[in-house]
């Protein structure tokens, strides 16, 4: 199977505050069901109704909790180093997914030629 398309995620202002931008973020990682809420809980041992907090842009993560989502989810790590200003760190780190995931598909491809099975 050939990866899913990667989320185009708003660069810079188009982020708006620091808790809008998480959760934009989480959302786009995780959806907006009552899972993401004990999925983020989980990531961070925060309580149900910080969290969902967070997610209704109520307020942001902080400390260690911000630290546990970035190690978790490659897209907050991303937001948060757009809003620091560090854009050219996020393209990098950005690139670096592309290239993984274009190796995995050309390993799909290379497998699928050899057993001369169609890609999926």
């Amino acid at each position: 199977m050939l990866p899913k398309k990667g989320i185009v995620f708003p660069t810079g202002e188009n982020l708006g505050s620091y808790p809008h931008a998480i959760a934009y973020a989480l959302k786009c990682e995780l959806g907006s069901t009552h899972q993401a809420v004990k999925t983020v809980m989980a990531w961070t041992g925060a309580g149900e109704r910080t969290v969902k907090n967070w997610l209704s842009e109520v307020s942001g993560p902080s400390g260690e909790h911000l630290l546990a989502l970035v190690r978790h989810s490659d897209l907050v790590l991303q937001t948060v180093l757009v809003l620091a200003g560090r854009h050219h760190v996020a393209y990098v780190q950005n690139l670096v997914e592309v290239r993984n995931r274009l190796a995995e598909t050309v390993q799909q491809i290379d497998a699928s030629l050899h057993n001369d099975q169609p890609v999926e």
